[in-house]
Parts: structure tokens; C-alpha cells; sequence
């Protein structure tokens, strides 16, 4: 059976990558540290190296409740440490008083600069404070280049990550069961709407999977997909947990609050 019958066709150059980190530990027998991943290549990673091999692996994303994690691919005898993740965390100074920074903001900046999504983590805003969780490689290049967010001049401090504001995001676990775990089936019973207007949703472009737009109804949700509908927020499928004995399928998922 191959490998890729258990994940969707367009993850295969992500599992390409991840099988690659996995064969390069096992034959140099040193560690292999990523990029950050979302929630769903964490849970690929997780599926590839599994829990019982000789190759073993850890995420960090600089602060407890991270989404957004660097996975650190190692032989069971390393001694994994919180430096090994090589991330940095820098306080965003402006002129509070006269201009508001927002989440959208900062990411179009950081985007601009010609960075790829996958070398800076969370953005954490709480009231006016502002934060980045960057890879310690961009460093130097944010520092010289980020000058400004939205229409404020911004100066980067960078700080210890033992000082990263708390998540403001909060999910509230339900456990479900829905008839299959088709987008349309799982965004109804996440957001407790009807199967036709679930799919009304999705057709009319309101429905991300993992921060893309499906308008596929029987598009197969899996393990750690982030789901969004506009208008109902955000959520995780954080675990399925097989069938009922009626064929349904029981799955956990966090709606955020």
C-alpha cells in the first residue's frame, strides 16, 4: 500500500519533503530542523515519523499554545532543547497614540519583503502590543528591512521569547459526529447549520481549508485541517475518532471562542 493513499494528491510534494527529512536523519544521524508548519503539516510529519521508530520528533513555535511550529526531526538518543528550534521573537515599537496596527497588516509587510509565510510563526497582538516569532536565519533581514506596518514607522526589539504575549485565541472542544467527513458534513456539525447551507457556503468562495478556498462540498477533511467559514470563525479538527456503531463518524474539533 503506498504512503500516499492516506493523505490527499496535492500534499504529495509536502510528504516528498517530509520523507526526505526522515531518510536524511536516519542516514546522518543528526538533526533536522524545518521551517514553520501549520496545524495539518504538523500532522503530516506526526503520520510520517510516527511514535515508536528510532527517528523521533519535536514542534516548538516559541511559546506555549503556538499554531504555527517549527518540527525538529532527531535520533532517539539526542537530547532535545529549546534552542535547537532557532527562533527569535522581536517587539514591534511605533507610535501607539496616533496609528493601530492589525494582524492583516503585519503579515502583508513581512509578505512584501519577499519572505516565504514559512520562515515567521504566529503574530501575536494584544491591545497595542505587537510581536513576531521569526526563524533566527531572517534576523538580519527583517531588521534592516521591515521600516514600517500600514502607514506607522516601526522600530524591532528584539526580546526573549519567555516575554511572547498570551494567544488570545481560545477553542472550545465539542465532541461530534457527522455522516462523513465531506466539508459540507463537518462544517455543519462544527457550526451546528444545515448540510444545504453549508454548501451554499462553500460554493459561493466563504470556506477555507487550511488558509485556501474550497469549493469542492465533498472535499475529505483530515486530521489538524484549519477550517474558516466567514461569518462563523475558525476551526481545528484536532482528532477523528473512528465510527459510530450507526456508520457515523465521532470527531473532536475546537471552535474558537
Amino acid at each position: 500500500m503506498s504512503i500516499y493513499q492516506h493523505f490527499r494528491p496535492e500534499e504529495k510534494e509536502f510528504i516528498d519533503q517530509v520523507l526526505n527529512w526522515r531518510d536524511q536523519v536516519e542516514s546522518t544521524y543528526a538533526g533536522k530542523l524545518t521551517d514553520f508548519l501549520d496545524p495539518r503539516e504538523q500532522q503530516i510529519v506526526k503520520s510520517i515519523i510516527g511514535e515508536t521508530g528510532e527517528i523521533k520528533y519535536a514542534f516548538f513555535g516559541g511559546y506555549d499554545g503556538a499554531e504555527r511550529k517549527r518540527a525538529f526531526i532527531y535520533p532517539d538518543y539526542y537530547q532535545i532543547e529549546e534552542e535547537d528550534f532557532q527562533i527569535s521573537l522581536f517587539a514591534v515599537e511605533y507610535a501607539k497614540k496616533f496609528v493601530t496596527i492589525e494582524h492583516p497588516q503585519v503579515l502583508g509587510s513581512l509578505m512584501s519583503l519577499g519572505l516565504k509565510r514559512s520562515k515567521f510563526g504566529d503574530i501575536l497582538i494584544q491591545q497595542e502590543s505587537v510581536q513576531l516569532i521569526v526563524s533566527k536565519e531572517i534576523e538580519p533581514y527583517i531588521t534592516l528591512q521591515l521600516e514600517s506596518i500600514g502607514r506607522a514607522s516601526i522600530n524591532l526589539k528584539q526580546i526573549p521569547l519567555t516575554e511572547a504575549l498570551e494567544s488570545e485565541e481560545q477553542w472550545q472542544e465539542s465532541h461530534l459526529t457527522c455522516s462523513s467527513l465531506r466539508l459540507d458534513a463537518v462544517l455543519a456539525a462544527i457550526f451546528n447549520i444545515s448540510r444545504q447551507k453549508s454548501q451554499t457556503y462553500i460554493h459561493s468562495k466563504l470556506v477555507k481549508v487550511n488558509w485556501a478556498v474550497v469549493e469542492n462540498p465533498s472535499f475529505e477533511c483530515r486530521e489538524g485541517d484549519m477550517i474558516s467559514a466567514r461569518g462563523f470563525g475558525r476551526a481545528k479538527m484536532m482528532e477523528i475518532e473512528g465510527k459510530t456503531k450507526k456508520d457515523k463518524w465521532r470527531i473532536v474539533a475546537g471552535k474558537q471562542k
